[in-house]
């Protein structure tokens, strides 16, 4: 086993998938546990609903870091058809920065987006710590859904058309932004382009709840993911894997932020590898697509047919003017190049 030190980001697929096979799970109450693309486990506790639970930590954005853990976590709940319901934190605070204003704040953000996606925080943990540069908030959320409406990544199929939500990377802007805003006047930005993109993270948002439960509402949906780390083209990879499926990914049909496209030149970044929240991947019959569509724009979310699922052995593809290449994939998400 090598002794190399692992890059930032993702732990690569074939390492992570060599780890999770080797843990047992011989408890029948596991409906679904964890894997490659799955975000949430699906728990049987013998209710009329299935427990949904999901944990992720946010370890930048920190002027926002309490808003953030509580969406990032709603939407891996929202991809199985299911409604968040109950939330707990992690808060581990800087040492060396930790104040009392800071702690507030975070708590505060955390209260604020908890009522508005209607969720109730009923535990956690807080502590100053040290060797930490800044806070991190580890979030967990449990969710619910009706036994006969769980959506799980398997149910992708040779067939069904791929939908994605919103201009992609929403998250990569906002953060970039909000991160490097310098670099960005230096390159030509406008202060009013910079505040534009920063808000990004509020307008349209990092939350896609209301983007599922539109999709779910209005057709035929076998699978939903969310692209996080690694962008929309790793999100796509790990709904491929999950289904057990190829994919033909229509490069000029994805929707890309102009915003996104400027900053990725700059930085030398690939849009399709950045963090991407705010999106959500939906897999779902083909005569249901163009009706999701619809719905979605009439929410007034943005949507758009990209691809489609194939056979596995047809591979994970981008099409672009007629050529076909294999969708790239990025296990260190972009956005680790700068920040």
């Amino acid at each position: 086993m090598s002794e190399a030190l692992l890059p930032v980001g993702k732990l690569d697929a074939a390492t992570l998938r060599r780890l999770l096979e080797a843990i047992p799970c011989n408890d029948p109450s596991v409906i679904l546990g964890p894997g490659i693309g799955r975000d949430v486990a699906v728990l049987d506790n013998g209710a009329a609903s299935y427990l949904l639970a999901k944990t992720d930590p946010v370890t930048f954005a920190t002027d926002a870091i309490g808003y953030y853990v509580v969406n990032v976590n709603a939407n891996d709940i929202a991809t199985s058809g299911g409604t968040p319901r109950w939330f707990l934190a992690t808060a581990l605070l800087p040492n060396s920065a930790a104040t009392e204003e800071m702690v507030t704040d975070i708590f505060e953000q955390i209260s604020a987006a908890c009522e508005k996606l209607e969720i109730t925080l009923v535990g956690g943990h807080t502590e100053v710590t040290y060797d930490l540069a800044r806070p991190i908030v580890v979030g967990q959320m449990l969710g619910e859904v009706p036994k006969d409406r769980l959506i799980t990544p398997e149910g992708l199929r040779a067939g069904d058309l791929i939908v994605v939500t919103k201009q992609a990377p929403v998250e990569g802007t906002a953060l970039i932004a909000r991160e490097r805003p310098n670099e960005l006047r230096d390159a030509g930005f406008s202060e009013e382009t910079l505040q534009r993109c920063a808000q990004m993270l509020f307008e349209p948002g990092i939350s896609v709840l209301g983007d599922a439960q539109v999709a779910v509402a209005n057709g035929d949906v076998h699978a939903m993911h969310d692209p996080t780390e690694g962008g929309l083209a790793t999100g796509l990879w790990e709904m491929a894997e999950a289904g057990g499926v190829g994919l033909r990914i229509d490069e000029e049909a994805i929707p890309v932020l102009e915003e996104a496209r400027h900053i990725c030149e700059i930085f030398g970044l690939d849009p399709l590898g950045l963090i991407a929240s705010g999106s959500l991947l939906v897999g779902c019959a083909a005569d249901d697509a163009g009706a999701i569509v619809g719905a979605l724009q009439e929410a007034t979310i943005a949507a758009a047919i990209i691809g489609e699922a194939i056979p596995l052995d047809d591979g994970v593809n981008l099409v672009c003017g007629g050529q076909t290449r294999e969708l790239p994939r990025f296990d260190q998400d972009e956005l680790t190049k700068i920040i």
